[in-house]
């Protein structure tokens, strides 16, 4: 008897387990939800707590702050948008063939996550949370251009431009401009961004 009942605890124990993972995962993907469209600033643990279908003080059980909130929205966005692996860019010995493989996927990954990242970019002055998600997609885009440079032959004011012009490519913003708002496809803006990193290597 004592073994059925350590049966049936050890079950009910394990299924409120499921059911609390579960109430946490609808709370990150709410969350998520709301800094995409309305924005991290905008988003109310009230707001949260009706998206998710739960009460508020739920909400704060599994999320004591707006800081852990954020932190679990980050993880669980970026787990299911991660940028790409400029590792396997290292690998190309042509510097113009990697820049042109780097910007494609860079380029990719910006028209997967436009929503987001203007959604987030409008709060990087109001939530701290967003300003250090923000600075953490700007060193993942400084260590990319510092690949891209590798084994570039221009030197002094040169080597200045080239680095700056692939800094400018890689940009969401530079993105935004030539895709959205100017029309081109993604492989023509690579292209084009191409021809000006070689533009700016060969002014003298």
């Amino acid at each position: 008897m004592s073994s059925q009942v350590e049966t049936r605890r050890r079950y009910r124990k394990r299924r409120r387990a499921q059911q609390e993972a579960e109430t946490s995962r609808r709370i990150t993907e709410a969350a998520v939800k709301l800094h995409g469209t309305v924005g991290p600033a905008k988003t109310t643990v009230s707001a949260i707590a009706r998206e998710a279908g739960v009460q508020r003080a739920t909400v704060y059980r599994h999320f004591p702050d707006e800081e852990a909130i954020y932190q679990a929205c980050t993880s669980h966005y970026n787990a299911l948008h991660p940028p790409p692996d400029l590792e396997r860019w290292a690998d190309l010995a042509n510097p113009e063939e990697r820049l042109r493989v780097a910007l494609r996927e860079v380029y990719a990954f910006y028209a997967e996550t436009q929503q987001m990242l203007e959604s987030t970019g409008r709060d990087i002055d109001r939530v701290p949370a967003v300003r250090n998600a923000a600075a953490e997609l700007a060193a993942y885009l400084e260590e990319t251009r510092s690949v891209l440079l590798q084994g570039r032959r221009e030197r002094g004011r040169a080597q200045a431009r080239v680095s700056a012009a692939v800094g400018h490519a890689l940009a969401f913003p530079t993105w935004r401009s030539l895709v959205r708002e100017q029309g081109l496809g993604d492989e023509d803006a690579v292209e084009l961004m191409i021809s000006l990193v070689a533009s700016a290597g060969a002014r003298r």
